[in-house]
């Protein structure tokens, strides 16, 4: 099973960081929301940082307003998935740039769309 990080994971299914994780645990992969203080999101339990992911990560995928996801990139980089997928809203030039340069395959589209399930659906 490939296995998925969701930064911004949310407890409001209305969220497209809630709607990620149920897109991914439909389609098969293991997923670790992350989040700072929730304790589960969709039954599964949460983590605090990726880099508390004991397996490799296929895929990161970010869910916050960039000037947020600029702090987390250290930790995004020191867990090294394989793709790293800002997905829309939370995109910044400075925000790309910066995972470029720590060496993460990054990728700007909606990681939900990429496995097949429409957020709408959700």
């Amino acid at each position: 099973m490939p296995a998925v990080a969701v930064i911004g994971a949310s407890t409001d299914r209305s969220k497209f960081g809630n709607k990620a994780v149920r897109a991914y645990q439909r389609m098969g992969w293991t997923v670790y929301p992350v989040h700072p203080k929730a304790e589960r999101i969709e039954d599964l339990p949460v983590v605090r940082s990726v880099r508390e992911v004991r397996e490799p990560l296929q895929r990161v995928l970010l869910y916050l307003p960039p000037e947020l996801g600029l702090t987390v990139l250290a930790d995004v980089a020191a867990a090294r998935p394989s793709e790293f997928w800002v997905n829309p809203g939370a995109e910044s030039d400075a925000l790309v740039e910066q995972a470029r340069q720590l060496g993460l395959q990054t990728i700007q589209a909606c990681a939900i769309v990429d496995v097949g399930v429409s957020p709408s659906a959700l």
